[in-house]
């Protein structure tokens, strides 16, 4: 197993968690902000107002993207798999 190997490894591993974990950050990006622009416009400055339509919101993102989330992570680990032979140096 040499560096190349290990650095590619690593580097698609940071690539896939990052592609999973976009849909709920962007997702809490979004209804966070919308929160903090109407507690601004409406002077409401309750510090837990948003943290239950952010906790829906993000409830509602796995819900929808859980099923890609979990086929792409199962491709990666099933493509780890298939290249434990050349890595170990059988082929």
């Amino acid at each position: 197993m040499d560096t190349n190997a290990v650095l590619d490894i690593g580097m698609q591993a940071i690539i896939i968690a990052g592609k999973l974990s976009a849909p709920i950050l962007i997702t809490a990006l979004v209804v966070g902000f919308a929160i903090s622009l109407l507690q601004s416009i409406t002077q409401i400055q309750e510090v837990t107002l948003s943290f239950v339509p952010k906790a829906i919101a993000v409830c509602l993102a796995l819900l929808i993207s859980g099923h890609w989330m979990i086929s792409e992570i199962v491709s990666f680990t099933n493509g780890l798999f298939e290249k434990i032979p050349a890595l170990i140096g059988g082929g």
